[in-house]
């Protein structure tokens, strides 16, 4: 047994009897949570061609002990729909297994502990076959277009020494499920999302990559290294992923896509339903994103780390400056240095250290200090323009950022 396995458990393990077989690749995991839609999900995944691999897919059903039986008979309701959809739809090369874990401690219970579960489960396993296999994070309420499987599977052939990756998404911006407003404003938070993200990368930022809990996937060995999935009640995906990154190598999967679900939700302080719920109660539906300059500030430490190698001395701009102070750089910067042996290594353990957290930080503190947020659209313009890539109109903008996510 793994040290892992031994050690870092959060849950009575194995949950599945059934031993494995031996073609295992896949394990895709799926947290679920007073869901009406996850027949729909599973369908999706279902419908994908299968690779060369066997696939498992473990959705866990969870609450807390402390939850409304309304929501404990809703997760009961939804596994049995799953159960009689697996008995009228058995497939040969993937098999679906649920996880009844409804009576969880009130202070872990969450996402974050539900994902655990089953990505625990998929390490037990994979080690009872000695396998390094891939376990892929999904959600009850998301599609994946049907090359999901294979692609999952050809991408970490074709790059053995990814840890993790992070997987191309697209939120649905049409259809009668929802409200115009709610895909409007849908447009408008993925836009956010990639301007965000292609911001950091024009920056020089090296963790430059998108953090959905619903498109990334990582492989069993890595996953035990960096210790797991956190028991989070929201943001359990930025916490997780930024761990895989600090391994190296992390890769981008943007040769398939998932469908996050564009809806509205108040059960985490943030993420997409958060953001939806705020852009939708907005009266003026202001659709708001970071100040460009802050990422321009940002670009100017990151173009000094060559200097600051052998030198102390800053000429930055005063919103980073004043960050700086916060963080304690001054001292870090003394330490990382005297423990780099080159200046590669010494940017390695810099941006260890200066992670994709302390960039979401100094980035909150730019705009409650120096550069209020401004219109999404305006920035994406803006960011265009620096990129020299502005050859479309406002109506066209979030398409021209999924074209530069898939290049990339």
């Amino acid at each position: 047994m793994s040290y892992y396995l031994q050690n870092q458990l959060s849950y009575q393990h194995p949950c599945i009897l059934n031993t494995p077989q031996q073609h295992l690749s896949i394990v895709v995991v799926i947290p679920c949570f007073n869901e009406t839609h996850l027949i729909k999900s599973l369908e999706s995944l279902y419908n994908c061609t299968l690779p060369k691999g066997l696939v498992e897919v473990i959705t866990v059903f969870n609450c807390s002990v402390a939850d409304d039986e309304k929501i404990k008979q809703a997760n009961l309701t939804m596994l049995n729909e799953a159960l009689v959809w697996l008995k009228n739809n058995p497939k040969k090369g993937i098999d679906f297994y649920f996880i009844e874990a409804n009576n969880l401690p009130v202070k872990d219970a969450g996402v974050g502990l539900a994902r655990k579960i089953g990505m625990d489960e998929a390490v037990v396993r994979f080690e009872q076959l000695n396998k390094d296999g891939i376990i892929a994070c999904f959600d009850a309420d998301s599609t994946c277009a049907a090359n999901y499987l294979v692609e999952l599977e050809k991408h970490f052939e074709q790059h053995p020494k990814s840890p993790a990756c992070s997987i191309y998404f697209e939120h649905p911006l049409q259809g009668n499920e929802f409200s115009k407003a709610n895909y409007k404003a849908i447009e408008a938070y993925e836009l956010h999302l990639r301007v965000y993200k292609n911001a950091l990368q024009f920056c020089g930022f090296p963790y430059a990559f998108h953090t959905i809990g619903s498109s990334m996937a990582v492989k069993s060995k890595a996953y035990q290294k960096q210790g797991g999935m956190n028991k989070r009640k929201a943001g359990e995906d930025f916490y997780f992923l930024q761990k895989m990154m600090a391994l190296g190598n992390f890769t981008e999967l943007n040769s398939t896509a998932i469908f996050p679900s564009p809806r509205v939700s108040d059960r985490v302080p943030f993420g997409t339903g958060r953001a939806m719920q705020n852009y939708l109660t907005n009266e003026q539906h202001a659709y708001t994103t970071y100040a460009l300059q802050s990422f321009l500030d940002l670009k100017q430490l990151v173009e000094q780390l060559d200097y600051l190698y052998h030198n102390s001395e800053l000429d930055l701009p005063l919103s980073v400056l004043e960050y700086l102070k916060t963080i304690s750089f001054e001292e870090n910067l003394l330490k990382i240095r005297q423990n780099s042996t080159s200046l590669i290594h010494f940017k390695q353990l810099f941006f260890n250290w200066f992670n994709a957290f302390k960039v979401l930080k100094f980035v909150h503190f730019a705009r409650d200090f120096y550069y209020p947020d401004k219109n999404v659209f305006e920035v994406a313009y803006e960011l265009l323009q620096q990129l020299n890539k502005l050859n479309c109109n406002k109506d066209c903008l979030l398409t021209l950022f999924r074209n530069l996510d898939k290049k990339d």
